[in-house]
């Protein structure tokens, strides 16, 4: 009898469970908690169902929807992720996340969105993860960011951002990571990133920059990682890495860099890893590489001027502790003589001084 009155209230509540679920959904309840898994990926959907189980907290909602109505999440006090990728949204009501403080992931990816609304997300206060990937978007400002307190990671590569204003992202005061590679950012005011303190990534992988100004990185003085391969870079001063006391790791790959001063790296005592492979060096200083504490250096796919002034070069590569497998692929391209010849194999009589 005890088993009976069990299986009719195991039944009652999967109908119950079942009835409230949207339909084209399935709903998953956490055993451990009253948490309810919304899942509706891929079902075609154009509006965004209204019957969400109240103890919603993840949201998964990949499918045709065009806007978001104004306070959806209000009712759902336990949401906690939400899943909007690969929609078809153009914009976002101001309203739309009204309520939801307690939402820490919300994924916009792949989306058609152009602009982002002021003072849009500030209800979500516990927001940790936002994802506005592969979308459209054309500008940052600061009141698009007011209120994400607690933000630490802010996806933003596959835009249209041609460039960085001041005080961009002053509101995210807790942000670890920023990505804003594969954009068209060809300016950076110096104050752009003003307020990022506490950021240890930077990502500005495939922009246009052909300049950065002096102190443009001061204000991340905690940053441990930037990235500006596959730009449009001529010169690296120190002064463009003025403040970045705490960088470990630099890539500039693939840009048009010709030449680094031996004080290049100044600002930077704790930069243990240093990619500058496919610039335009012909010559570095290596007595300013062996100064280092530098566990990996990439230089390959230089045009290598094998003459008396990359000798310094030639010593340090011979005597680095650092990956030798990395440094043994530069291979000089002139003089003729040298032409193809790996740089670690020669010898300082095989390196005069031309007129």
């Amino acid at each position: 009898m005890k088993f009976l009155r069990w299986l009719v209230v195991l039944w009652l509540w999967v109908a119950e469970t079942l009835e409230i679920c949207p339909e084209s959904c399935k709903c998953t309840q956490r055993t451990s908690a009253e948490k309810t898994e919304v899942n509706c990926h891929k079902r075609r959907l154009q509006h965004f169902p209204s019957d969400l189980p109240e103890d919603s907290w993840i949201i998964k909602m990949e499918n045709l929807l065009q806007e978001l109505p104004a306070n959806f999440l209000t009712s759902l006090s336990k949401i906690e992720s939400v899943n909007l990728e690969r929609n078809s949204f153009k914009s976002i009501n101001p309203q739309a996340f009204s309520g939801a403080s307690r939402l820490m992931l919300l994924n916009l990816y792949g989306n058609q969105i152009t602009s982002l609304p002021p003072k849009g997300f500030k209800d979500l206060l516990n927001l940790r993860f936002l994802m506005l990937g592969q979308n459209q978007i054309a500008t940052v400002k600061p009141d698009m960011f007011t209120g994400m307190r607690n933000l630490s990671d802010l996806d933003l590569p596959m835009n249209s951002l041609t460039m960085l204003p001041p005080n961009a992202f002053k509101p995210l005061i807790a942000l670890k990571v920023l990505d804003l590679a594969l954009n068209r950012i060809q300016k950076i005011s110096p104050k752009a990133f003003s307020g990022l303190e506490e950021l240890l990534f930077l990502n500005l992988d495939n922009n246009g920059l052909k300049n950065i100004q002096a102190g443009t990185f001061k204000p991340v003085s905690n940053l441990e990682m930037l990235v500006l391969d596959n730009n449009l870079l001529s010169t690296m001063t120190s002064s463009t890495l003025e403040g970045l006391s705490n960088l470990q790791e630099l890539y500039v790959r693939s840009n048009q860099i010709e030449k680094l001063p031996a004080d290049v790296f100044r600002h930077t005592p704790k930069l243990s890893q240093v990619a500058f492979t496919g610039n335009r060096l012909n010559t570095i200083d290596g007595n300013m590489l062996a100064n280092m504490q530098l566990k990996a250096v990439f230089l390959h796919n230089n045009p290598w001027r094998c003459d008396c002034n990359i000798n310094s070069l030639v010593y340090y590569i011979a005597q680095t502790s650092a990956n030798h497998a990395a440094l043994e692929r530069l291979r000089c391209v002139s003089p003729e003589e040298h032409r193809d010849r790996p740089v670690h194999q020669l010898k300082s009589e095989d390196l005069p001084c031309r007129a």
